[in-house]
């Protein structure tokens, strides 16, 4: 498949945002101007709910600056530049291929160019599939498309409402997961062998609080250096190929 055949693209003007929601196309932010519920937008807001679209109420400064046209009407989406997997997709993925599920989950990962960097890493790795937040992270827009260098293609994103719920969802299915955070044990003396999920915390914070209580280890890189730490991609980078070798040793 060709890139350039998936496009981000902004829709403005109430309209044709309404008409994008009845068409079934993935909106991952809904910007209405703040105050506005009249009937039309009302309409708008009921379908966004069907989806559990994010509607950010912003002012209509905003709204001017992001418009492209100058006719949004107090409306403008943001549509996906690729359709979205279903969580079930990816353990199929590796149930077809009959290999233990291996799955990055993403704790908030806003920078575009990171997250095309780490589909490209978790294709690369091997494994089935990414799973992302839809709150305070970057979706597929055509940036991150564009950085996957294709790896979008093969490497299914499955976006959830919740990333805690999630994980207690698979750990009943038999996946452990492994967090990423300097203050965990170094990754070479963990067992990262088996049904596993490696989670990648935001570029700033880390893992949130919630979402390292339920990871069954903490694992970190040792390092060199005078710098703090590393780029969140490079890091899921060299966390998931020692996945990768532990997996290969343990077949040898």
């Amino acid at each position: 498949m060709e890139n350039m055949r998936y496009q981000e693209f902004t829709i403005e003007g109430r309209n044709p945002v309404l008409e994008a929601f009845r068409a079934g196309k993935t909106i991952d932010k809904l910007f209405i101007l703040d105050g506005c519920d009249d009937g039309p937008v009302k309409s708008i807001t009921r379908e966004a709910k069907k989806y559990d679209t994010i509607i950010n109420y912003v002012d209509k400064e905003r709204l001017d600056n992001m418009s492209e046209t100058g006719k949004h009407q107090g409306v403008i989406a943001y549509a996906a530049a690729y359709e979205y997997a279903e969580v079930e997709d990816i353990l199929n993925i590796a149930k077809e291929k009959g290999e233990d599920p291996f799955i990055f989950i993403l704790d908030g990962i806003e920078d575009p160019h990171n997250l095309g960097a780490i589909i490209r890493s978790a294709n690369l790795a091997g494994a089935h599939g990414v799973i992302i937040p839809k709150r305070r992270a970057a979706g597929l827009t055509s940036t991150v498309v564009k950085a996957s260098a294709g790896a979008i293609n093969y490497t299914p994103v499955a976006k959830v409402t919740n990333i805690t719920r999630t994980i207690e969802e698979l750990k009943e299915k038999g996946i452990w997961f492994m967090c990423a955070d300097m203050a965990g044990e170094v990754m070479y003396k963990q067992n990262l062998t088996g049904p596993i999920g490696l989670v990648i915390g935001s570029e700033g914070e880390g893992v949130s609080r919630l979402v390292k209580e339920k990871c069954d280890f903490i694992s970190s890189i040792p390092m060199k250096g005078d710098i703090d730490s590393l780029n969140a991609s490079v890091a899921a980078g060299v966390m998931a190929f020692e996945i990768v070798r532990q997996r290969l040793n343990k077949q040898i």
